[in-house]
């Protein structure tokens, strides 16, 4: 059969650096192809050129056996090619609906019409999103979701997922898995990415592996392994300790000091009467579905949220109380949080990867006239480039310019920098491939070792058993179970963010 989608020695540059190398690939109609690799290996900028987001530099791309050349998105889409970016691309002053239909208007609207139309298509996809709510106020994970809703509502015959799953819970995470299995059984076409190994073995048609911009491996999924696939990825063989899944051996640290708690804090609905105790020289893990307030929680106590005014309880600091009005008083006090949203909270892409690290020491106060030293951003941005791997084209690097994981590494290296002796990782390993999980991991573990306090909110059930010395539990807005890791299970902490 005649491919629908074809790359023919495709090869993407940025600045006489190629992103993407004489890549071979194909995509057959009614089939669901992984893109799998570390990040930097190239899967976002090959799919990019499908999407008309970047033009090719050499090599050709074909569509039903005819070449073609996207100038823009919206050329792509008129052709049948939608794209749900790893990084959400919605509208943030516009409500749910209006952005679902964004492009797609009549020429008369009714809001309370588009309302009612959107409310319907979301319920079809099990989506959970109220249709009137304003973007802005969304979290990462219903973000996500407006934003399949919008690619499914155009009709398109390729889809292309960027780390589609990355925010979602396990339940929405299987809605979303029988949509794909929907559109496949509809004749669409899907390239998915997903640094989630099992998600590709158990969804995808046929896997194909990237390293360093280069095609490495392509073959149909029952002859690919968990081991196999990171062999491909990194050229080298790994350790079950490094990349497995469950509880390591070590035992849990001691807790030290109460460094921070939460007495009592409410916030309207989202965190009612949530009690929690954060301990240095420990990792806490934070476990809830989407909803359950575990992160308002930790914004409370970042400062970046307010609780309510009155009855809404108490925030210690070392034992004193604290009313944050901005988050540069948090900071001032030693905490530093680290967003789940890195394009809207945690970067400025337009800037460089110095620029952006060197923020995170300006905050601090230490320089009151916000004189910026750019040999000393640039030392400090080496420094930490080199301490968390963080890989670019060159030093001058815009952010932008950067794959998602090591835009991650960059949020981190920006409040590190900050000295924290309270660090909250709100989704740390969100859309980051599993050599950087590593990294990442040692980075909290080192943190814990040294002395700090350290609160992990995470989605993801084994980073939480792996990297917690005890775990909370939050449902509707407070801490409903606290568990040591010795008794913990993946059956005990679901159970308890359900019932």
């Amino acid at each position: 059969m005649t491919p629908v989608v074809e790359f023919r020695n495709a090869t993407k540059e940025f600045r006489g650096n190629p992103a993407v190398r004489d890549v071979n690939i194909t995509l057959q109609k009614g089939e669901v192809h992984a893109l799998l690799g570390e990040n930097g290996a190239g899967k976002s900028t090959l799919t990019k050129l499908l999407a008309g987001l970047y033009p090719l530099t050499s090599g050709e791309l074909l569509l039903d056996g005819k070449p073609i050349r996207f100038e823009s998105p919206a050329q792509a889409m008129a052709e049948g090619v939608a794209m749900v970016y790893q990084e959400t691309n919605l509208v943030p002053s516009m409500n749910v609906a209006q952005n679902i239909f964004l492009g797609d208007e009549g020429f008369f609207n009714r809001l309370r019409g588009i309302n009612i139309r959107a409310q319907q298509h979301l319920q079809r996809l099990n989506f959970h999103v109220e249709p009137t709510a304003l973007v802005s106020t969304l979290g990462a994970a219903k973000k996500q979701m407006v934003e399949i809703a919008r690619a499914v509502h155009h009709n398109a015959r390729i889809f292309i997922f960027d780390e589609p799953t990355a925010t979602l819970t396990p339940e929405e995470k299987e809605h979303f898995f029988v949509l794909l299995d929907r559109l496949k059984t509809d004749g669409a076409s899907v390239f998915f990415i997903s640094h989630a190994l099992e998600e590709a073995l158990g969804h995808a048609d046929r896997i194909s592996v990237l390293r360093d911009g280069e095609l490495i491996v392509t073959d149909r999924t029952k002859n690919f392994s968990r081991e196999t696939i990171v062999q491909a990825m990194v050229g080298r063989q790994l350790t079950r300790e490094l990349y497995g899944v469950g509880k390591t051996l070590r035992k849990s640290r001691p807790p030290g000091e109460k460094v921070l708690s939460l007495e009592n804090v409410s916030m309207g609905k989202a965190v009612r009467s949530a009690t929690l105790s954060v301990f240095s020289g420990q990792v806490t893990g934070l476990f809830g579905l989407v909803g359950a307030g575990r992160t308002e929680m930790m914004k409370i106590a970042a400062g970046v949220l307010k609780r309510d005014f009155f009855h809404g309880g108490r925030v210690r600091v070392h034992g004193e109380p604290v009313r944050f009005r901005v988050p540069r008083q948090a900071v001032n006090k030693g905490i530093a949080y680290i967003t789940e949203d890195r394009k809207y909270d945690g970067l400025f892409e337009t800037m460089g990867i110095a620029q952006n690290i060197y923020l995170g020491k300006l905050i601090q106060g230490e320089n009151p006239v916000l004189l910026t030293s750019m040999s000393e951003a640039k030392s400090q941005a080496a420094e930490w480039t080199k301490a968390l791997n963080i890989r670019a084209i060159n030093e001058n690097s815009k952010v932008v310019e950067l794959s998602g994981g090591n835009q991650q590494k960059v949020v981190i290296a920006k409040s590190l920098i900050q000295a924290p002796s309270i660090v909250i990782f709100d989704e740390p390993t969100r859309g980051v491939d599993v050599g950087a999980i590593a990294e990442i991991h040692k980075i909290i573990e080192d943190l814990a070792d040294a002395g700090a306090a350290v609160v992990v909110i995470s989605s993801y059930l084994p980073e939480v058993l792996n990297l917690s010395d005890r775990i909370l539990v939050a449902r509707q807005g407070r801490i409903v179970e606290e568990l040591d890791t010795d008794e913990a299970t993946e059956e005990k902490i679901i159970y308890a963010a359900v019932h």
